[in-house]
């Protein structure tokens, strides 16, 4: 069984790497099918766009009890009081169901008819039956500011990034990976029919607000891997990114994950019992982004920013350095090979001091030798050269600190060695 959590800590330390950046043709391969056909989806179908943005007139059938074949009958109504009218019709909810019904402007006497004919069909009071109507000089009001809010959005976004990051081409980068995000979320809609409401707006402005922030995220730890491989020549530019794609795939797709179940289960319900309406939107367009924006941060935002500086000369630069590193230490390697030591294995560097340190020679001998010249010479100067021997080869025992402290401990390696 894999350990993903070894798998997790391989990748980040680098020990296994999966190649984000080397194929990055093939993701801007599969990204620019993505986008053809969300672009031929919006030209051919074009967005479904709700009573809000296109202004009409909207009936709602509460607490109806047969609602069986219910489109057809809605619709059938909506022909008696207007030949030849388009009508979206709707079940709200399921225990108490709502029928909704929603058509182009009609006059009042008109509303007063559809009223009474869905009333009937239904087998409700006309009280039950409510009426609304929006301006389509309101839904284009609506529309010019979602779009206008979208352009600020991208532009103040756009700014700060390149403030934060301190280089235009990393704010470029992820403004490439968002309207990837943006083309890609809005054809979806458009294939399969589903209706722009004001809450997709504001879920899609928040599934923009996510994207980034993932993005974000993976452009500091990229930001942090080249300013070390800068210093200290040894990784190039694209190796340091896409060790740092590594470093945080497990935390972008755990991230997402978990964001992404919550909204399932709306889902779920939107669609079981809730039927249409805010909730449901809103959800959708957030479960839709968030999984865009997640494969974009990985293989998009990154490897879009290793293409756009790949021609400055101080990434050529760093490149011929590195290879030329590399070029050392595969001889290093080939010779501690033929010298039977494991390749890039560095020999330890002994400790500073032992734990314990020998007598100084001579010590404590000398008054034993003036003892044994003044008494018997020889047994006393045999018994003194005994001693001295037998202290020179007894160790003295160090302090407890002197073992243990700083300046006995191994010199650890710079951290661009380790």
């Amino acid at each position: 069984m894999i350990n993903f959590s070894q798998f997790g800590n391989d990748l980040y330390t680098g020990r296994r790497s999966i190649p984000f950046i080397a194929h990055r043709r093939r993701w801007y391969a599969a990204s620019a099918v993505l986008v053809l056909i969300a672009m031929l989806g919006l030209g051919v179908k074009h967005l479904n766009l709700g009573l809000e943005f296109t202004g009409g007139s909207e009936f709602r059938v509460a607490a109806a009890t047969n609602v069986d074949n219910y489109e057809a009958r809605a619709r059938d109504a909506v022909q008696q009081v207007s030949p030849g009218q388009a009508a979206n019709i709707t079940k709200l909810g399921t225990s108490s169901s709502t029928i909704r019904v929603q058509t182009e402007q009609l006059t009042d006497a008109q509303n007063n008819d559809l009223r009474g004919a869905l009333a009937k069909e239904f087998g409700v009071g006309t009280n039950e039956v409510s009426a609304s109507f929006v301006g389509p000089s309101w839904g284009q009001s609506v529309t010019q500011q979602a779009l206008r809010a979208l352009v600020v959005f991208l532009v103040l976004t756009f700014v700060v990034m390149a403030i934060y990051f301190r280089t235009w081409k990393m704010s470029l980068a992820a403004m490439i990976a968002l309207l990837h995000d943006m083309v890609i979320t809005v054809g979806v809609y458009a294939l399969t029919g589903l209706e722009v409401s004001p809450a997709t707006m504001i879920g899609f402005l928040t599934v923009l607000g996510y994207s980034l922030y993932d993005t974000v995220v993976v452009f500091d730890k990229v930001r942090e891997n080249t300013q070390e491989a800068f210093g200290n020549k040894r990784r190039t530019y694209a190796e340091a990114a896409n060790l740092a794609v590594n470093q945080t795939v497990v935390r972008s797709i755990n991230t997402t994950v978990v964001a992404l179940l919550p909204i399932a289960a709306v889902l779920v319900m939107g669609f079981t019992v809730l039927g249409p309406g805010t909730l449901l939107d809103l959800s959708l367009v957030l479960f839709i982004g968030m999984a865009i924006g997640a494969y974009s941060s990985i293989f998009i935002a990154t490897p879009a920013l290793v293409s756009l500086r790949h021609n400055e000369p101080a990434v050529q630069q760093l490149e011929k350095a590195a290879a030329k590193f590399h070029t050392r230490q595969a001889k290093k390697d080939a010779e501690a090979q033929a010298k039977g030591t494991a390749p890039g294995a560095a020999a330890e560097e002994p400790p500073t001091r032992e734990g314990l340190e020998p007598a100084v020679a001579g010590r404590g001998t000398g008054s034993t030798g003036s003892t044994g010249s003044t008494g018997s010479s020889g047994s006393t100067g045999s018994t003194g050269s005994a001693g001295s021997a037998s202290t020179a080869s007894t160790p003295r025992t160090i302090h407890p600190y002197a073992q243990t402290g700083p300046r006995n401990q191994p010199r650890r390696k710079p951290k661009s060695q380790r």
